[in-house]
């Protein structure tokens, strides 16, 4: 990995970059508490071989970015009541870290590529940095309405415990997550995906950033009027086997956006199966070959 940091405003971003800079750039933005390695090298590899240039990031208050270690997380009764209150700072702020990092690189405007919250921060980005986004494809994500896009019951114990400091348990805490949210449909590395949080954890090892972050999708509220104000080619893609956001957010996403394409990934839950990449990186590059306002097929 060839690390580098950007700052903007109050927070110093970390990212990375794959191919040629003379190309198109792409820039991939992450969901809840999850780093930038959450985007493979081979997903990124694969989209440079579709002819863009590739940047990931960390988020403010993950991995090797800029974290607010003195804001305090959401208490679990806050959680519960999405409470606005704990939120120092909302996904505004994080689509304007987006913008101010293709600012700091000298690119004027990027396709976007979001998964979950990244895909609300994208969407954010679209709607009010409209000069910097050439084209959106929003990920399992969800508008904000307290009507579509809810998890399941049963996944509410992993926002309502504090995660374990200990490495080896926190390892397994995140391994039991994806066994509960990963996809039915797809097989799975179990190896691969140890690894990945081995790295993660090595990375940073904050157990209670993503409840910052989680206060700041809490703040951000309903966004769908919002949505409404997006005219970039804009696909959505949701998996039909999605527990933490079901379909119905990707499905009232798609119909926020004026023109957006809605692409139903079956036995797809709410992670990146290696099986789904070859049709998810297709459909991300046909998309940015859309032209600006072409109306939904």
């Amino acid at each position: 990995m060839t690390e580098r940091f950007q700052t903007v405003g109050d927070v110093e971003l970390c990212y990375e970059t794959f191919g040629d800079r003379a190309d198109p750039a792409l820039l991939l933005i992450m969901g809840l508490g999850t780093q930038m390695v959450a985007w493979h090298e081979e997903f990124c590899a694969a989209l440079v071989a579709r002819g863009f240039h590739v940047i990931r990031f960390d988020n403010r208050d993950v991995g090797r970015s800029t974290h607010l270690s003195d804001v305090a997380p959401p208490t679990p009764l806050q959680v519960l009541v999405r409470s606005r209150r704990p939120a120092a700072y909302t996904l505004a702020d994080m689509a304007r870290d987006a913008a101010g990092l293709l600012e700091g690189l000298g690119i004027e405007a990027a396709h976007v590529v979001g998964a979950s919250m990244g895909g609300m921060i994208g969407q954010t980005l679209a709607a009010r940095h409209p000069e910097r986004v050439r084209s959106l494809a929003s990920i399992m994500s969800t508008t904000g309405s307290l009507f579509v896009g809810h998890p399941s019951p049963r996944l509410l114990r992993f926002f309502l415990t504090r995660p374990p400091a200990d490495r080896e348990a926190y390892l397994e805490r995140l391994v039991e997550l994806f066994d509960a949210i990963g996809s039915p449909g797809f097989d799975r590395d179990e190896a691969e995906l140890r690894e990945l949080m081995r790295l993660s954890y090595e990375r940073s090892s904050d157990p209670v950033s993503a409840g910052r972050q989680l206060a700041a999708i809490f703040a951000s509220a309903n966004r769908t009027a919002e949505l409404r104000r997006i005219r970039v080619p804009t696909l959505v893609i949701h998996g039909d086997a999605d527990r933490l956001v079901p379909l119905s957010g990707g499905r009232a996403t798609a119909r926020a956006i004026p023109g957006a394409r809605l692409m139903v990934v079956r036995g797809m839950g709410h992670d990146l199966p290696r099986g789904a990449w070859p049709a998810l990186v297709g459909a991300i590059a046909e998309n940015a070959a859309r032209p600006a306002h072409a109306p939904a097929a």
